[in-house]
């Protein structure tokens, strides 16, 4: 062998060892694409685990009983899914509530996304992933914290009654972050609710 080609075969000396190496990095990427795949398909069903686990924390904590307005049904109301979890509706003019202090501690609006009572009025909030409406732009932290808190935002007022944050401060880490990972999946709904009235502002309802 010289130092410039030998030809063996009527191949370079050098085809041999390169079509070998060839084939080496060949099956090197064959694994490596192979391994991301598995890892990407065990993402994708970790992730669709968990927001089947957020729509059953999210059904059984009853949460579409305020927060997806009701509609008359042919047996009575029912929630308007169509409008699912998107809070009380912008549509709907707020009338001035009973009076609350006999007997009466606290009244529903028709659609149950409306309250009054010793705490002014509330309204349920839109929980669609709207980013202009709906809880689009919370973080996961966020949400989480508001839970935890009781506070709007994680850090800004009370959240009113009757939403039983006291209660559902209690979910594990995992839950929340399961009941988070479904309200981001499912379909956004445009509906500004309306924001709380104190009660010194209750008066000014006409």
């Amino acid at each position: 062998m010289n130092g410039t080609t030998e030809v063996q075969g009527g191949m370079p000396w050098w085809a041999p060892q390169r079509k070998r190496m060839m084939m080496s990095m060949g099956m090197v990427l064959v694994l490596a694409a192979g391994a991301f795949a598995l890892v990407a398909a065990s993402s994708t069903a970790s992730k669709e685990a968990e927001i089947e686990r957020g729509k059953y924390l999210v059904t059984v904590a009853v949460c579409n009983d305020c927060h997806t307005p009701l509609k008359m049904g042919a047996n009575g109301p029912e929630p308007d899914m169509s409008r699912m979890l998107s809070g009380h509706p912008s549509d709907l003019k707020v009338e001035p509530p009973p009076q609350t202090d006999g007997f009466w501690m606290f009244a529903g609006s028709r659609t149950a996304t409306a309250w009054a009572g010793p705490w002014g009025v509330s309204f349920t909030k839109n929980l669609t992933p709207d980013t202009l409406t709906g809880i689009g732009i919370w973080t996961e932290e966020m949400f989480m914290n508001a839970i935890r808190n009781g506070r709007h935002w994680g850090v800004s007022r009370p959240i009113m009654p009757p939403m039983p944050w006291q209660y559902y401060r209690n979910f594990t880490d995992e839950d929340l972050k399961a009941i988070y990972a479904y309200l981001q999946s499912i379909p956004p709904v445009f509906n500004e609710v309306p924001e709380y009235i104190p009660p010194t502002e209750v008066a000014a309802i006409k």
